[in-house]
């Protein structure tokens, strides 16, 4: 029985004669709780955040590397520099590369950290870039290049939130990316604005421009629960959009811990606790 959340097996294509990133079949499966299982031929590789392996072939080996391991951080340097920029996102200084040593098809399979959706790019399709938020990358074809992504405007550094820091893939292969809860994909016309809370973002084609507006009224901001300011996305180019940003779910599991970890039911402050508390706050 096939499961309702699998994608069927798909060729990634390389971005024509100068495609650099390795071709892979992959399948999406699960529903709430997902993994991407990635089909490798000998020789080629696929790359992984640490620690996101949920199975592999024996035939398939693994070897830890600093940065993202692509071309384009070829040299100590080069590698230092890629190895630093993930760790202003949030990531390892390592990344896993999988290789297929053997013979025939082997397959290694890679999950998702929390309740979500993964979400399978072809960036040769794409002009060569996606810029996601800043833990949202799962694994790539080899090839793939794993930087930041900088939001340029000084107001949008100080109080975008996590839409400030992003990640920026590149590259002309498969790239996978996990986003909390349900996804939504929304495609703006030139001039269309949209405002989404900064933690919902959860991925945009590069032609995207990144601002941030304030919520309503100082009242808004106060008591509406939302956070201070909105994401003010102004397209051409296509969002994606999370129900569920792991800062909200982490939020609500430490304001229900207890006593020890936050409010708690039996809190002296009660619901009055939560009054200042927005869904994008830790």
């Amino acid at each position: 029985m096939t499961d309702r959340g699998s994608v069927p097996a798909v060729r990634a294509t390389r971005g024509g004669a100068s495609g650099t990133a390795h071709e892979i079949d992959f399948e999406i499966k699960g529903q709430e709780m997902q993994f991407v299982e990635i089909e490798l031929d000998p020789g080629e590789s696929a790359i992984a955040e640490a620690g996101s392996m949920m199975f592999k072939h024996p035939a398939i080996s693994m070897d830890t590397v600093f940065g993202d391991g692509s071309k384009e951080a070829g040299g100590f340097f080069g590698k230092l520099a890629s190895a630093g920029k993930r760790l202003l996102t949030g990531e390892s200084l390592f990344m896993t590369v999988f290789t297929h040593d053997g013979q025939g098809k082997a397959r290694v399979a890679f999950a998702a950290p929390y309740p979500g959706s993964i979400l399978a790019f072809d960036l040769s399709r794409m002009g060569g870039t996606l810029i996601a938020q800043k833990d949202a990358f799962l694994c790539a074809a080899k090839g793939v290049s794993v930087g930041i992504f900088f939001q340029k405007k000084i107001m949008t550094g100080l109080f975008g939130g996590e839409g400030f820091i992003m990640q920026r893939l590149d590259g002309d292969g498969m790239a996978f990316i996990h986003v909390g809860g349900a996804v939504v994909q929304r495609e703006l016309a030139p001039g269309e604005v949209l405002h989404i809370d900064t933690g919902c973002v959860a991925a945009m084609t590069a032609g995207i421009e990144f601002d941030i507006v304030r919520a309503g009224s100082v009242k808004s901001m106060i008591f509406g629960g939302e956070g201070v300011f909105f994401a003010e996305l102004k397209g051409p180019g296509t969002v994606w959009i999370q129900s569920l940003p792991f800062s909200r779910l982490a939020g609500r599991i430490i304001a229900n811990a207890g006593p020890m970890g936050g409010k708690g039911e039996g809190s002296i402050l009660g619901p009055l606790g939560g009054v200042f508390d927005g869904d994008n706050s830790v």
